[in-house]
């Protein structure tokens, strides 16, 4: 193949692998915060790990998370969280390439396939999972999911085996990727890839390998704390479909929008108008594509893809799940401009340029929350002076408004006390407990007489309070 054939046909896949570094050289600077503190991917040095942690423990199965977890638990100071960096945005990458086969495989021309693949890896809306340090389940998640589909296809023998297992390794990265079990024939059906007799056969096949894993996750042993924010409920699902619509379909800085500290509505304003020649052409234009066979399965696949999270939580770092599928349905559209993309692609320009202001805004917030934590820890360590075995932590309820994980709450950037074990480089304290109380005027010495009760009963040898950014610490 010639130099200028190769980049006509792989000029979006070359974009992007040029991009690669420079996203991973302006993520790396984000320190953990909120569950980052609490999830499996932080450093983990549980002497049991194997029977503990790879191996199922609580409601869900996530051994690649724990496994990065001991990883990084080797050395944390050199490795958290920039190794979760580097293995979340290399798998954006490998992500957005299988996406282009994926695309092909879809029988999408070739500007189409670079279009969409481009706007894949730029979109804001995969920035919350990107910029992530526990979110590589999300991406690995999906980027099975799409592997599950390539083998579903082109895969002659032993197909099915591998076909389950690869949808096995999408669910142990993250629950959602047995879905690929439903999407996959229904999306080969719906662009004519399998016959009908196939397609229920599969159906068959696909029910019956979630099944089996929802009767396995039920049988094997376990301790269940579900959270409150997790069980499910009908407003729960009506609030997260709305927020999955939006996400999804409207790019806006929604911190301009939405996080009343930082709000700029003009600015809000210049990022949304645009995207929104992109939007016309790709969906307005052609509305009428979207009641067709192709995009209804498509449509289908992305409600099954985000369906766990709408009936659960649902915030923008989940909105990475239905992706796939919106580039599905953002190709195809395309797809029926032929030769005529002109207008298509500086509406991409336009689009790009609003992504990369609203990516560099949400990177640097997130950058701003981890600073804050990191102070917040660094502040407690000092002031405690000496090392304690238990710490207890006394939150006086913060209204600092939040959003998703770029604006986050003071009290949650300290990880409700667990981030100052880091700066501590896991020495101490061994464990830390925590409370949250009502802010009222008389809080701060409600919260010290809590602290004090505590001392006299050596159910604590520190206490450290909380308030807003403030570090109050108690010792014996």
């Amino acid at each position: 193949m010639k130099k200028s054939a190769f980049l006509e046909k792989y000029w979006g896949i070359i974009i992007i692998l040029i991009l690669t570094p420079l996203l991973l050289y302006a993520v790396l600077p984000i320190l953990p915060t909120h569950d980052d503190w609490a999830g499996t991917t932080k450093p983990d040095f549980n002497p049991f790990f194997i029977k503990e942690r790879f191996l199922f423990y609580g409601y869900h199965w996530r051994p690649f998370d724990t496994f990065i977890g001991y990883i990084v638990g080797r050395n944390p100071q050199l490795l958290y969280p920039s190794f979760n960096h580097c293995v979340v945005v290399i798998g954006h990458t490998i992500c957005a390439c299988f996406l282009f086969k994926f695309l092909s495989i879809l029988q999408f021309k070739t500007p189409a396939k670079n279009l969409t693949t481009l706007f894949f890896f730029i979109s804001p809306a995969t920035m919350a999972t990107v910029s992530a340090i526990d979110s590589m389940n999300q991406v690995y998640a999906l980027l099975c999911g799409i592997a599950s589909f390539l083998v579903y296809i082109k895969v002659k023998h032993g197909r099915y085996v591998v076909w389950i297992l690869t949808i096995f390794i999408a669910t142990w990265w993250k629950e959602n990727g047995l879905m690929w079990a439903l999407i996959c024939p229904i999306l080969a059906y719906g662009f004519d890839l399998i016959r009908p007799k196939r397609f229920k056969r599969d159906m068959i096949i696909g029910v019956s390998v979630m099944i089996a894993y929802a009767l396995a996750i039920f049988l094997l042993p376990k301790d269940i704390i579900i959270h409150p924010e997790y069980e499910p409920g009908i407003l729960k699902v009506v609030k997260n479909s709305i927020k999955f619509l939006f996400t999804t379909f409207i790019t806006v800085d929604y911190i301009y929008l939405l996080h009343h500290p930082s709000r700029n509505l003009l600015a809000a304003a210049i990022t949304f108008l645009l995207t929104l020649p992109l939007m016309y052409y790709v969906f307005v234009r052609n509305i009428m594509l979207f009641i067709h066979k192709k995009m209804i399965c498509t449509m289908i696949c992305m409600l099954i893809a985000v369906g766990p999270h709408l009936g659960t939580i649902f915030s923008m770092m989940h909105t990475y799940a239905g992706l796939a599928m919106l580039s599905v349905m953002i190709a195809y559209s395309i797809n029926s401009y032929g030769h005529h993309i002109k207008p298509i692609v500086f509406s991409l320009i336009l689009y790009c340029l609003s992504a990369i202001i609203i990516n560099y805004h949400l990177i640097q917030s997130s950058i701003e929350s981890g600073l804050i934590g990191k102070q917040m820890a660094k502040e407690a360590v000092q002031k405690t002076g000496e090392p304690i075995k238990k710490a207890y932590v006394i939150i006086i309820e913060d209204d600092y408004p939040k959003l998703s994980s770029f604006c986050v709450i003071p009290n949650e950037a300290f990880g409700w006390g667990l981030a100052t074990r880091y700066e501590t480089n896991y020495a101490w304290p061994e464990s830390i407990e925590d409370t949250t109380i009502e802010r009222s005027s008389e809080a701060l010495k409600i919260a010290r007489e809590i602290g004090q009760n505590k001392l006299a009963d050596h159910s604590a040898d520190g206490i450290w309070i909380v308030d807003h950014q403030e570090i109050d610490v108690i010792k014996k």
